[in-house]
């Protein structure tokens, strides 16, 4: 008894042990939630062609938020990649922002439609947009976060990629340049197992990512990337090491995709339903879910509220951005060619 106990009271206290007050890790909560019944849109408005592509981060929710609460937003950098719709919902875009940008309409402000979707960006919360070619987001951030460091603020940048980017020299060259120069960085890897169809074993001889970060001279941490405040500890500390002037880190979330790649994927020709299906029991959404009834702060009641306020959030970004205009052919030209001075 005496044992239960004391565990119950471990689990009580971990939100309140990294800082987060109950109103935070609801919070948490309830962006990991948005995310993925946004996401879950997504898939479905591809489905009959009413949009032409979705690359999901469903099941990187933990990762995502996790890493995006530590951050100040509108202050600190992100330079994300395609799966981070989390991650940038965390940091301030909205779901009919998302939307917009999956149909391609007028008024995105990623790139007001020129752009595929999942190209993500704000000027406005030093949301860094990225390019297509995987890795490209690595170096750039390491640019970012020399730029800081020769301005003397106390900013930092955070920049995602999945395990297969670090297949890439992108990636070499980015952690190799803010090991030598400390830079305020941190380098989030979602190792979700799989780069499309390859799977990691056959991406790289060492079992862990983070194994790479002693190569360039910063540390390496493996997070439980299914387990929201496991990540958000360690990118606490990384975010209060690099603020210190100490310098970059990486971090391996550990996670998985239960979905295919992208809306034109098929999964089932590289894995198995059993491996899914048993990655679907680390659920992070029912993870956060349990934990939170462990510590009353959710139950039954407050589980279907959440989702029914969710559905109408999506309902609406889903009825505005298909209600949206197309942007004028003219704006193709926008932001291309300078003007010439007479």
């Amino acid at each position: 008894m005496a044992t239960q106990v004391a565990e119950k009271i471990a689990l009580e206290i971990t939100h309140r042990a990294l800082g987060l007050s109950d109103d935070q890790v609801l919070e948490m909560y309830w962006a990991m939630l948005l995310a993925r019944r946004l996401d879950e849109r997504m898939w479905i408005l591809h489905r009959p062609h009413l949009v032409a592509f979705h690359i999901s981060g469903i099941g990187h929710e933990a990762a995502q938020v996790g890493a995006a609460f530590a951050l100040k937003r509108g202050y600190d950098y992100a330079h994300p990649y395609y799966r981070d719709m989390a991650t940038v919902l965390t940091l301030g875009m909205t779901p009919r922002d998302l939307m917009l940008a999956l149909f391609g309409r007028q008024g995105e402000p990623s790139s007001n439609g020129r752009q595929m979707p999942s190209h993500f960006g704000s000027r406005a919360l030093n949301i860094v947009s990225g390019s297509s070619p995987v890795a490209t987001q690595i170096p750039q951030a390491a640019g970012i976060a020399f730029a800081i460091k020769y301005k003397k603020t106390d900013q930092v940048v955070l920049t995602c990629f999945g395990e297969g980017s670090t297949a890439e020299g992108d990636f070499h060259e980015g952690l190799n340049w803010a090991g030598i120069h400390t830079l305020p960085v941190i380098f989030l890897c979602q190792n979700n197992q799989y780069a499309i169809s390859v799977p990691a074993a056959k991406q790289m001889a060492v079992p862990n990512v983070a194994d790479r970060a002693r190569a360039y001279g910063i540390p390496g941490v493996i997070v439980d990337g299914n387990d929201v405040l496991d990540v958000y500890g360690a990118m606490r500390d990384a975010v209060a090491r690099a603020r210190r002037g100490q310098g970059a880190t990486l971090i391996e979330a550990k996670t998985y995709r239960p979905v295919p790649h992208s809306s034109d994927d098929d999964d089932r020709t590289y894995r198995s339903r059993a491996e899914v299906e048993e990655w679907k029991k680390r659920d992070p959404i029912l993870r956060m879910q349990e934990y939170l009834t462990r510590v009353n702060l959710l139950n039954a009641q407050k589980i279907v509220e959440s989702d029914a306020r969710a559905k109408q959030v999506v309902d609406d970004a889903d009825e505005f951005a298909r209600n949206a205009p197309y942007p004028p052919a003219e704006a193709a030209l926008g932001n291309v060619w300078g003007q010439v001075k007479s």
